[in-house]
Order: C-alpha cells, then sequence, then structure tokens
C-alpha cells in the first residue's frame, strides 16, 4: 500500500478526528482512571496544526501537531483500523520528521499509552522513551538538522 499524501483538516473534520480518537483511546482511559471530554479534544485541535492522512480521496486517518523552539510534537496520530499495519503510520512518521527538519527544530516528540502497541512503530520510527508518567511513555528523536549542527560543534 502506498500512495499516501497530507492535507490539511478543515473546521467540518473536526468530528471525524474526534470520534476516530475517541474510539481507538477510550480503552486506555478506561484502563487508566481517565475521563475523555469531547470539549478538552475540541479545544486542544483548535490550537494545533492538523492534517488528515490519505490515499487518494479516502482519508484514511489523521496526525495533529504542535511545536515549541526545540521540538515538533505529535498530539495525536490515528489510522483507521481497517487500514493500520499498511504504512499509514510510517509514512506520517517520515513526513513528520521532515517537517521538523525543515523547520529546524532539533526534536521530534511524543507520548504514547503504556501498552500500546503503537510504541513499536515509534521505536522502529527511532524514537526512544526518555521518560515517564504514571501512565504514558515520553519518546523523542533527534531530528536530522539537530544531529548535524551538533556533528559541526
Amino acid at each position: 500500500m502506498g500512495g499516501f499524501s497530507l492535507r490539511p483538516a478543515v473546521d467540518s473534520d473536526l468530528a471525524f478526528a474526534r470520534d476516530l480518537t475517541r474510539s481507538t483511546m477510550l480503552g486506555y482511559y478506561i484502563r487508566n482512571d481517565l475521563l475523555w471530554q469531547d470539549e478538552a479534544f475540541d479545544v486542544a485541535w483548535a490550537g494545533r496544526r492538523n492534517l488528515l492522512i490519505c490515499q487518494g480521496a479516502r482519508v484514511l486517518g489523521f496526525v495533529s501537531l504542535s511545536r515549541d523552539a526545540q521540538a515538533l510534537y505529535v498530539r495525536e496520530l490515528h489510522v483507521l483500523e481497517a487500514f493500520r499495519g499498511q504504512g499509514a503510520g510510517a509514512w506520517t512518521l517520515e513526513q513528520v520528521l521532515e517537517l521538523a527538519r525543515q523547520e529546524r527544530r532539533g526534536l521530534l516528540r511524543l507520548t504514547v499509552f503504556k501498552g500500546n502497541p503503537a510504541q513499536r512503530l515509534y521505536e522502529r520510527m527511532g524514537l526512544r522513551v526518555v521518560g515517564e508518567d504514571d501512565c504514558f511513555w515520553r519518546m523523542e528523536r533527534l531530528s536530522d538538522s539537530l544531529a548535524g549542527r551538533l556533528g559541526d560543534a
């Protein structure tokens, strides 16, 4: 499977993204005694750069990004169940890493629920656990732009 693309999400994509996130994450919320709130998702969505993962006209999922001076953060990355394991997540992470390089952000960061099988994908993509909270692993990877600057020092 290939031919993936990213397109900017628009307001009408919010319900799709919220429903997909809720359906994929609700079990983790329940297991960790966390409360899912649609309103909190909507507020976070409004403050992030949101991109739909597509194959042709078909929407497969989405990625939600934020940034600070050092890092590009993957806040959400979800693929519809029918399309998991077909390369869309890895391809999306490659695109996000390239974006971090273009923006000269030194790090790519994310958090993942402990026990989430997506952690294996993140590790294959070069992210490493750098910390933890009660129910999350904090992961990051140097972007090549920072690695190059460190090598020049």
